[in-house]
């Protein structure tokens, strides 16, 4: 069965779907990976449709935007199918997010340098912890020597919060990326943000292989 990973933030604009499409992107150049679209803005599937259009010669990713009654189902025919399966969550706790939560062997919670994506985090950790599923906070669009970015970690530290130690910066390259349809470590993966993007999973996978 696959390795199943939701992001999960119920605050908009904190980098949801920027993350899920760049760790499938990373994972599918050495797994079969599927992507699961449940958030209703369905960012992720206009970034897949990109993708596929592309007409590059990129690893096939797999794209389900299943919701509502039929998400278990679907979500169980991916994880029979793929080696990981990466769900991007609503941006709210309702019954499909406690699912992607409920199925997850690790729940990523972007937060952007600021008290606000913290506090909205709040919940989303909440719900991890009732449904007994690991979560990690993955500090994102952090600024170059941003003194609210060492606030909010040192906070995060303060409050004992699971965090990941590696960052991901407000670079330009992965709005580029994105909009292309691809992944940094795929459009420039020579650059600080493809860095980022594989130390960033060589830690979840770290962490997800521990349980």
């Amino acid at each position: 069965m696959a390795v199943i990973y939701t992001v999960a933030q119920q605050k908009g604009g904190a980098g949801k779907t920027t993350l899920a499409a760049n760790l499938a992107a990373a994972l599918a150049a050495t797994q079969r990976v599927a992507l699961l679209d449940i958030d209703p803005q369905r960012s992720l599937a206009r970034w897949h449709g990109l993708r596929a259009a592309g007409g590059r010669d990129v690893p096939a990713i797999t794209l389900a935007e299943i919701a509502g009654w039929r998400l278990a189902a679907e979500l169980e025919r991916l994880a029979r199918t793929h080696d990981v399966v990466v769900i991007d969550s609503p941006p709210q706790i309702d019954t499909d997010a406690r699912l992607a939560v409920r199925s997850a062997r690790l729940v990523l919670v972007p937060v952007q340098p600021s008290p606000l994506d913290l506090w909205a985090a709040e919940g989303t950790l909440a719900l991890a912890a009732a449904e007994k599923r690991a979560a990690r906070i993955v500090l994102n669009r952090v600024p170059a020597q941003s003194r609210l970015g060492e606030s909010v970690a040192a906070e995060i530290g303060k409050r004992g919060l699971a965090a990941f130690a590696t960052a991901l910066g407000n670079r330009a390259a992965f709005a580029s990326a994105f909009a292309a349809g691809l992944g940094v470590t795929e459009a420039a993966p020579r650059s600080a943000a493809a860095t980022e993007v594989r130390a960033l999973l060589a830690a979840i996978e770290e962490v997800a292989d521990a349980r």
